[in-house]
């Protein structure tokens, strides 16, 4: 299976293309918030910095103008590149 070097919020590790960005993190031993793993809650909401992902739901829960200022949720992200993102402060 592909793997993509991912810049997790500042730490770099590797996401199969069949996994999620969340889950590629959890299993890098990554403290990140999540909840729902449904793409629904936005715990995990996170601003795609570079690169390209597909989602594994038709639509999550992001509003368009979320979507295009850059905003994913990587619960439901898989990576189809090298990405990078962030976690912009609250």
């Amino acid at each position: 299976m592909r793997e993509h070097k991912v810049d997790y919020g500042g730490h770099i590790i590797a996401a199969r293309e069949d996994e999620t960005l969340l889950a590629a993190a959890l299993r890098a031993g990554l403290d990140v918030p999540s909840s729902c793993r449904a793409g629904t809650c936005r715990a995990c909401m996170a601003l795609l910095e570079s690169g390209e992902i597909h989602y594994t739901v038709e639509w999550p829960g992001l509003i368009p103008e979320e979507r295009a200022q850059g905003w994913m949720l990587p619960c439901v992200a898989q990576a189809r590149s090298d990405v990078a993102i962030g976690f912009p402060a609250k």
